[in-house]
């Protein structure tokens, strides 16, 4: 009897201590399966993580810039064409700017260091540095700024618009039979024109032999007078300004740089001066059919992000222009002409 009471007493406690192990299990079960959800990385950082390598790995960009020289207009152009970029392809593009100081055969000295350096796209701004680039290279894509008449820059027989090969770019033209309507309508009693421009600078040319043309066929008599450099820029205006009852002076460069010799020579002589571009209006004109040329570089930057990633093909992409022009006139130097401004004109600020 003792041994069967034994026997029961072991079978119960052999019972109670399996519910027990049963049990612990049951318990740290749920503690495992939060810890290991605790290590597992959160959809937060699975997504960064695709982003930050994507940054990483985003293609990056040289571009060269010749500007010719140092003024308002070529300034904004460039400016325009950087900001551009660089909202285009944030954090993508280094620029390597350079100014030639208006000396041309710098121009093709920088042209040359970007093609050794085999940059992903060049930026000509002004006539000189696009001529310099397409001599330099003839498969690193070039895009020209500030520049009147490719097909005059660039020697091109019947150009139709678009240039080819490896260039492209925006042309800073403003209708040139407005200008000298424009002339005209503000100062109706010149009857001789003298036109004033650098004989360096083949677009100069071209524009000088338009408004002559468009002059002459209302009857006005007109004179072209040309400088070297800006060396003899106050003298050749002396001259013009002493045989004339106004001046005209195309976007040209070397003028642009030298507005203030000229002002000090038109000025005191009382000789009204319409201008190409606003830039030289504000240092020594009264009056321009104005483009903006901030407005300019920006389109030739969105041109220049359409290159790099592979969306447009250089040689296919026609020159683009600014459109709607403003005429803008200088307050100042119309009171003290006397001279009386439309009301479509917009001062200049």
């Amino acid at each position: 009897m003792k041994k069967l009471l034994a026997l029961l007493l072991c079978a119960v406690l052999c019972l109670s201590l399996a519910a027990c192990a049963s049990n612990t299990t049951t318990t740290e079960t749920p503690a495992a399966s939060t810890e290991t959800a605790a290590e597992a990385p959160t959809e937060t950082e699975t997504a960064e993580a695709p982003a930050e390598e994507a940054s990483s790995d985003a293609k990056q960009y040289v571009v060269g810039i010749c500007q010719l020289v140092q003024h308002d207009a070529l300034d904004a152009a460039t400016n325009g064409f950087m900001d551009a970029l660089e909202e285009a392809l944030p954090g993508q593009v280094t620029f390597d700017l350079k100014n030639a100081s208006n000396d041309i055969p710098t121009c093709g000295t920088i042209v040359t260091g970007f093609v050794a350096s085999n940059v992903d796209l060049i930026l000509a701004n002004a006539t000189p540095a696009l001529q310099a680039a397409s001599t330099a290279t003839q498969t690193i894509p070039i895009l020209g700024t500030a520049v009147t008449e490719y097909g005059v820059a660039l020697d091109i027989k019947d150009f139709s618009g678009t240039v080819g090969g490896n260039i492209s770019g925006t042309s800073d033209l403003a209708p040139l039979d407005q200008q000298a309507d424009m002339l005209l309508e503000l100062l109706p009693d010149a009857k001789n024109v003298g036109i004033l421009y650098c004989s360096a600078e083949a677009n100069s040319v071209y524009q000088a032999d338009v408004v002559k043309a468009a002059l002459e066929a209302k009857g006005v008599n007109v004179t072209v007078y040309t400088f070297a450099d800006s060396n003899d820029v106050a003298t050749v205006t002396q001259t013009a300004c002493a045989e004339n009852d106004a001046l005209y002076i195309p976007t040209d460069n070397t003028a642009a740089s030298c507005t203030e010799a000229i002002n000090n020579v038109a000025e005191p002589a009382g000789v009204p001066i319409v201008a190409g571009e606003e830039g030289i209006c504000k240092g020594c004109g009264i009056a321009t059919l104005s483009i903006d040329y901030y407005e300019l570089g920006r389109t030739t930057g969105a041109m220049a992000a359409k290159i790099l990633t592979g969306e447009a093909n250089v040689s296919e992409m026609p020159i683009e222009y600014y459109q709607n022009p403003v005429k803008k006139y200088d307050a100042a130097r119309c009171e003290a002409l006397g001279i009386t401004v439309p009301s479509d004109y917009v001062a200049i600020g």
